[in-house]
């Protein structure tokens, strides 16, 4: 039984963007996914939808999935602001032990979080890696060509950093820090401070409905200029452990009541 103060087990977050006839079945295969989950037995789980400045009507759309389903949540901007926000705002007010990432085009299997989960035991951030990509070529070569410089300057090791199905330790989210277009690196963040990065394959779709949003220019160009801010931070994180820990009150508490103790005698 799950009790109504439960913290989510898990929580999926979701930017949207003008995606209108992607939400209801995306909606529809996330909650058959996650309903059946073991965990959800004993916690709540929860779908965390950001709109990122929709035109498209997809306001009213998400308003009744919110008023129908308990466990989808709604946050929507004033305007548009991006990828990386729409994912920070969501990190903000995500409840659950374990954050997904999951673009809203239905390219991706929700079914396929579940290859994912079993990893997130021994890695802080498990990636998915789009095993057969179901894009047009000029995608396909912009995003092989990016992931290949990216891996020659950052060397975090990750094929296919592009793929947004992802799963985080709350830890790590809490830790790294985000600024505009810092999504396309969330492994090598997560990296940078310590946390193990892993990555498995997971099927991709094509598109079926809407425009993606992303083309060469911000998807290719865009993503070299963050390159070289994220290898300066690299060479300049502070990662450090802590062996030991002197507590300075106790000692000062011990001088009082010594001194203390000599003035009575």
């Amino acid at each position: 039984m799950i009790s109504d103060d439960s913290h989510p087990w898990i929580s999926v977050v979701i930017p949207m963007k003008d995606e209108r006839e992607n939400i209801t079945p995306l909606s529809r295969q996330l909650l058959t996914f996650l309903s059946r989950r073991e965990e959800t037995k004993t916690a709540p789980f929860e779908i965390i939808f950001v709109d990122d400045g929709s035109t498209d009507g997809s306001d009213r759309l998400f308003q009744d999935l919110v008023h129908e389903y308990s466990e989808i949540r709604v946050i929507s901007f004033d305007r548009n602001y991006g990828q990386t926000a729409a994912f920070d705002a969501g990190f903000r007010h995500a409840n659950g032990v374990w954050i997904v990432t999951l673009d809203g085009d239905l390219q991706y299997d929700p079914d396929d979080i579940g290859k994912l989960l079993p990893l997130a035991n021994q890695y802080d951030v498990v990636c998915g890696r789009r095993q057969r990509r179901n894009d047009n070529l000029i995608r396909r070569w912009s995003s092989r060509l990016a992931n290949g410089v990216r891996n020659a300057v950052i060397h975090d090791g990750i094929q296919d950093t592009g793929c947004s199905l992802k799963v985080f330790k709350r830890s790590v989210l809490d830790r790294i820090p985000l600024f505009r277009g810092m999504h396309r690196f969330f492994p090598a963040l997560a990296q940078m401070y310590g946390f193990s990065v892993t990555e498995i394959p997971v099927q991709h779709f094509p598109r079926v409905h809407g425009l993606s949003k992303y083309g060469v220019g911000n998807r290719l160009f865009t993503s070299l200029y963050d390159l070289f801010a994220v290898r300066w931070m690299q060479s300049r994180c502070l990662n450090y452990q802590i062996r030991d820990q002197q507590h300075v009150t106790n000692h000062v508490s011990s001088r009082i009541l010594k001194n203390s103790l000599n003035e009575n005698t």
